[in-house]
């Protein structure tokens, strides 16, 4: 079924499989209780602390085994982004003030104000990093298994790599890769930090795996890159 206008409302779901996919996005935001829903690679088990997105034309079952109560955004396609994915996201300090609005929305049914608090909400899914992208910015020093990462975005780790290739246009290993590189440019041109240091706050075991690697992705050494950025 297509949507004209934005719809924000209460709903209530039932112990039974549903099966069906929609030709608009969803934003699910619970209120009380949970729901399990699976699509063809993810299953979420959403309870009050995250929320939860489903693009268009995205088949999903889903049911719930308890008492609920449900806040749910259904957002036409002209609002959307040319392309999203599922989102799924904690209830951070931000979220959770979105939700307020969008109760209080819900309650007034006010066009206007609901549609540019749509608007709003839509473009969050291009600013907003996956939850497991966001970890590896504050982790790509350590050793991270991709069964972590899948978890985080409750995928099976054999759809996991192409998940993450369609939303950052890189593997994860050239993901970490660029992550590193960044840090390590950036800790050459203005810390005074010796080449061993940098290594160890890179993520290397040792300056010499280190000067390798750099080479190879740049094509100066550190030292090289290091006197020619501050020469």
């Amino acid at each position: 079924m297509l949507l004209n206008e934005v719809v924000c409302e209460k709903r209530s779901y039932t112990k039974e499989y549903m099966s069906h996919q929609h030709a608009y996005g969803q934003f699910l935001f619970p209120l009380q209780g949970s729901l399990d829903i699976e699509t063809d690679h993810q299953h979420v088990h959403l309870t009050p602390d995250y929320c939860f997105y489903l693009p268009p034309g995205f088949n999903h079952d889903y049911r719930s085994d308890d008492r609920n109560e449900f806040l749910i955004l259904d957002i036409p396609v002209l609002y959307l982004p040319d392309r999203t994915d599922t989102m799924y996201t904690r209830l951070d300090e931000q979220w959770s003030a979105i939700r307020y609005l969008l109760l209080e929305e819900a309650g007034q049914q006010k066009a206007e104000s609901l549609s540019h608090l749509t608007r709003y909400v839509s473009g969050k899914l291009q600013l907003q990093r996956p939850a497991s992208v966001e970890y590896l910015h504050s982790h790509f020093r350590e050793p991270v298994r991709l069964e972590t990462l899948a978890a985080m975005e409750h995928y099976h780790p054999a759809y996991y790599s192409a998940w993450f290739k369609k939303q950052t246009g890189k593997t994860v290993k050239a993901y970490v890769s660029d992550l590193r590189l960044k840090e390590a440019q950036s800790l050459l041109k203005e810390s005074s930090w010796t080449i061993g240091k940098i290594s160890e706050e890179t993520g290397f075991e040792n300056a010499s795996s280190f000067t390798r690697w750099f080479a190879g992705q740049t094509g100066f050494t550190p030292k090289q890159y290091r006197q020619l950025k501050n020469g």
